[in-house]
């Protein structure tokens, strides 16, 4: 291991210590590589799967695994109305495991998460049985300001380039405040507890992954 992977294999312990306290649970890979074969030995077969817009969960190559394996996913890209889109999310919030990211974690184990439609905080907040969060290195914050800080001056801009919205901050890099149309800044939630222990699980991977 570098230096680098050693001081977040040290801090990704107490992360997830804070993360019991709050009722979720917190796992710790060394690389993306191992994510997928614990999730290969641990995914039912036949579970119903579905997952939220995560370069997190392509980069890991859990996307790959997810749609290479024997489960019954449910794709929000397979909508091709309004209509059916809607179907297709009323039955993501039934899902056995929902996949996401989140765009910052506190080392006192607090998600932040900023969203546009609100689809994907909605499902983190209630719905599928499981929800597992795949959580780069990167994606780590001192304090809940600096992650918010964080997922409106880095994780948006980056955002709003790869989905080519027209936002101020798409051009300036750093959050506008915007009330723009193309705005995926709608939604900012802060996920401090379950109250379903277990329901929330955390995998942070000693890589920088996503935005």
């Amino acid at each position: 291991m570098t230096p680098k992977e050693e001081a977040f294999a040290t801090l990704a312990v107490g992360i997830i210590k804070n993360l019991e306290i709050r009722g979720m649970e917190g796992y710790y890979f060394d690389n993306s590589k191992l994510l997928c074969n614990y999730l290969k030995e641990t995914l039912p077969e036949e579970a119903v799967i579905s997952w939220g817009g995560s370069e997190s969960v392509k980069e890991s190559g859990v996307m790959e695994l997810l749609k290479t394996g024997n489960y019954a996913l449910i794709d929000r890209a397979d909508a091709r109305t309004a209509e059916e889109a809607r179907e297709i999310y009323s039955r993501t919030v039934m899902a056995d495991y929902y996949f996401m990211s989140a765009n910052a974690i506190t080392m006192d184990g607090e998600l932040i998460n900023i969203d546009g439609n609100g689809n994907r905080i909605a499902c983190l907040a209630q719905g599928p049985s499981h929800v597992c969060l795949i959580v780069g290195r990167n994606k780590v914050a001192v304090s809940l300001e600096d992650a918010v800080l964080r997922s409106r001056n880095i994780a948006a801009p980056a955002n709003v380039k790869r989905l080519h919205k027209q936002t101020p901050c798409q051009t300036t890099g750093r959050c506008g405040n915007c009330f723009s149309s193309d705005c995926i800044c709608s939604h900012l939630v802060i996920t401090r507890h379950s109250s379903h222990k277990g329901r929330i699980q955390v995998y942070l991977v000693n890589e920088d992954l996503g935005y």
